[in-house]
């Protein structure tokens, strides 16, 4: 049996339940819950891993009190208001609307963001949109697409959390063509030995779909500080 699964179909039963519009249930009432019994914390953690796998789907808005009413209705054998059968497609229809509207949200403050960036002292925009701004100028050889190279870099956010980086001593190594559009564009113009700063658009890289288990919210624009140590030319 696996739990994973078995976690994950709650969630998605549980967010049908955000098509509620009414319930009875008080919810000053979940104050009062206790962590004492094993079942306590059992029932806790699947609450906690459901809400959290609700809010990644893209849930901004939610219902407590009607989640708790389809737990009760599921459990005490009380017929319920929507039948699995109707859940998903439901579920998804809404899924699609949340995306959507996060999508053009995205897409507008993308915009806004290279249009002011570009007006920045220092930033070059290359015709795909990538932007990116040289901290120091190397000497050495630019690599081409199949050559391997070695890297120091640091990924955040345009709020400046963290999603990724190298540590001292520790660099990164990788095919040029082999990562995001965005840096196998800027490392075919870095001469070995420079350290840019880069401006990624969603579309140079990972658009709607960033890594699973990464805090890369989808269609983010990306920005690395990005050193290239060395490049070994393709066999």
């Amino acid at each position: 049996m696996n739990l994973k699964k078995i976690v994950s179909g709650f969630a998605i039963v549980i967010a049908a339940t955000l098509a509620f519009t009414a319930c009875n249930q008080n919810s000053s009432s979940t104050k009062n819950v206790g962590i004492v019994t094993e079942i306590d914390s059992v029932s806790y953690a699947i609450g906690v891993d459901v809400a959290m796998s609700i809010k990644q789907m893209g849930f901004e808005e939610i219902n407590p009190e009607a989640i708790g009413k389809a737990f009760n209705d599921v459990f005490n054998d009380v017929p319920v208001l929507i039948t699995k059968e109707n859940a998903q497609p439901i579920i998804m229809a809404y899924i699609e609307k949340v995306k959507k509207v996060q999508a053009e949200k995205s897409e507008k403050e993308t915009a806004e963001f290279f249009a002011t960036n570009a007006k920045k002292e220092g930033i070059i925009t290359t015709e795909s949109g990538l932007q990116y701004r040289i901290i120091n100028e190397g000497s050495g050889a630019i690599p081409e697409a199949t050559d391997k190279v070695k890297v120091y870099y640091k990924g955040t956010l345009i709020d400046g959390t963290e999603f990724d980086g190298t540590k001292d001593g520790n660099p990164a190594n990788f095919t040029v063509n082999g990562v995001i559009k965005g840096w196998t564009e800027a490392l075919q113009l870095m001469p070995a030995g420079s350290k840019w700063q880069l401006f990624i658009p969603p579309g140079l890289a990972y658009g709607a779909n960033p890594p699973r288990g990464s805090n890369i919210p989808p269609n983010s624009v990306l920005l690395f500080d990005l050193e290239l140590l060395e490049v070994e030319p393709a066999k």
